[in-house]
């Protein structure tokens, strides 16, 4: 495996590094990887565990030199046992992401079996009711694995079905054309990460926020992909999006099965792919109702009255 870096203060990597770089090489035989550094980027190479345990260790020696402008022997001595122990602890669980100093995690039973497919499966379906977290717990895993190093990069997919995918029509350049469609990913990814940090890290193209046209001819290895949305996704687009999945990834595949903004006579993705895929091996359809619901208290009992009313009018 192999991760790569961007220091937060270029000016230093001196003091991160140590005299003659004996910090880095400390790291290196600690955690048994190979470890260069390049204007500014520190990319590090060997198995995921101690890939993991690099990217920690640099992690918390960054965060040292917040709080003093030198990192001692013993510094480091302390930091490598705070790795491991930190390590440690995030083995017992899949959420490590906070929002305002509150570690995220179910909220229902419904929520539970939702994090444990996607912990348990390469391929999870999920569908629901707005509100019940179905996007907002995906990206929330999706944060704690790369936290964690399990993953490379996290993607982060939604179909501009509202604009037919003709993007051409609207104004300004293409960032701004889909920015509308991908706002509500930006608004998750902002509750876990600070926004310099996602900016960062997607320039750097370990976070990607993008329509699901422009997946096409990718192959996705050691990421978690998001498909937001999804019951707005034709069937050969479902296609064209599970096929991405590349070596050590994951895919999570969200959304409301009871809306979709397609054509009457055209067949939802959605719908299609978990009708084909359910019982496969690797494949986990979970689907969330209006008791998981987190929004406002008002949400569930909006959904519970639309749906008995589309109930009553189709009988």
């Amino acid at each position: 495996m192999e991760l790569t870096i961007t220091l937060e203060r270029l000016e230093q990597r001196v003091q991160l590094f140590g005299p003659a770089d004996v910090n880095l090489r400390l790291l290196r035989d600690i955690c048994q990887v190979h470890v260069t550094a390049r204007d500014g980027r520190i990319r590090i190479t060997g198995d995921k565990e101690g890939v993991a345990k690099a990217a920690r260790l640099l992690e918390l020696m960054q965060k040292q030199l917040r709080r003093t402008d030198y990192i001692s022997e013993a510094d480091m001595k302390q930091l490598i046992q705070e790795t491991a122990a930190t390590l440690s602890r995030e083995d017992q669980q899949l959420l490590t992401v906070y929002v305002q100093g509150r570690r995220i995690g179910s909220r229902s039973e419904g929520q539970e079996k939702y994090i444990d497919a996607i912990q348990q499966h390469d391929l999870v379906f999920c569908t629901g009711p707005a509100g019940t977290g179905k996007t907002y717990l995906a990206v929330a895993c999706a944060v704690a694995m790369l936290k964690r190093r399990r993953i490379r990069r996290i993607v982060l997919a939604r179909p501009a079905v509202e604009a037919g995918e003709k993007l051409g029509f609207l104004p300004g350049d293409m960032q701004a054309k889909v920015n509308p469609y991908l706002r509500p990913l930006f608004d998750a990814l902002g509750d876990m990460m600070e926004y310099s940090q996602i900016k960062r890290f997607m320039v750097d193209d370990i976070i990607e926020v993008i329509p699901l046209a422009f997946m096409r001819g990718r192959t996705l290895n050691e990421a978690l992909v998001i498909l937001d949305e999804a019951q707005n996704t034709t069937i050969a687009q479902m296609l064209m999006f599970l096929t991405r999945l590349g070596h050590d990834s994951k895919m999570v595949v969200t959304g409301d099965d009871s809306q979709s903004d397609l054509a009457p006579n055209q067949k939802s993705g959605l719908i299609d792919g978990m009708t084909r895929l359910r019982g496969i091996k690797g494949v986990a359809c979970i689907r969330l109702t209006e008791a998981d619901i987190v929004r406002h208290r008002l949400v569930q009992n909006i959904v519970k009255a639309y749906e008995n009313y589309n109930h009553n009018n189709h009988d």
